[in-house]
């Protein structure tokens, strides 16, 4: 049973994501919060395995609550879906950057939003190649042209940061099996190695590293 928390400063959104997702036989939704004060001191007590946080929202916004729950010792970590009502901005940027497993937009149909919570709860990241495509241009404007590429890009053998490569373009573990022509639980060592060599939590730090450090 994955366990849900959702965060967002209207009711409407709160009640009606609540309860699409607490009618699944495989999600439990365990709390909400209309704001991120409320949010972080509610998460960190009933420790749930996802959290749906709004962008933004009075008293803290999703981005300083994200820092808040997955900043270095604080304690119980869980998978933060960001939700917002624009295809990506400053804000989700940031989150994603501060351990956020991906984000989708408010109005995405039911069954998405049932989607991402399972694919946050089983370790994935979730970003759409529309999203990747926009994600990329804003990390790539952000780079300096003469920014030294991270030291631990070195520890990669040559085919994890092949599989690097091919994270960063948006492809899932099948994708890159089939590209790659190996099998996908393969591709599966190659990504954990990746994100352990690498210090990253999940593939979302992975895209937003790799562009980061020029891999793309």
């Amino acid at each position: 049973m994955t366990t849900v928390f959702i965060a967002d400063d209207q009711a409407m959104v709160r009640q009606g994501f609540g309860a699409l997702l607490a009618a699944q036989t495989d999600i439990s939704v365990i709390g909400d919060a209309p704001d991120g004060v409320t949010a972080v001191a509610e998460v960190r007590r009933l420790r749930p395995d996802v959290v749906l946080m709004d962008v933004r929202m009075p008293r803290m916004d999703g981005l300083a609550a994200t820092r808040a729950l997955l900043g270095s010792g604080s304690g119980h970590q869980p998978k933060v879906l960001m939700l917002t009502t624009f295809d990506i901005d400053d804000y989700v940027y940031e989150a994603l950057r501060a351990g956020a497993s991906g984000f989708m937009l408010k109005d995405a149909p039911a069954d998405e939003l049932v989607r991402a919570v399972r694919v946050v709860a089983a370790g994935e990241a979730l970003l759409a190649p529309s999203v990747t495509r926009r994600l990329i241009a804003e990390v790539t404007g952000r780079r300096p042209a003469s920014a030294a590429a991270d030291a631990s890009l070195t520890t990669l053998t040559a085919r994890e940061r092949e599989v690097l490569d091919h994270i960063a373009a948006g492809e899932s573990n099948a994708e890159i099996a089939a590209a790659l022509f190996v099998a996908e639980q393969t591709v599966k060592t190659h990504v954990g190695k990746v994100l352990a060599k690498l210090g990253l939590r999940d593939r979302a730090q992975a895209v937003v590293f790799a562009y980061e450090n020029g891999v793309r």
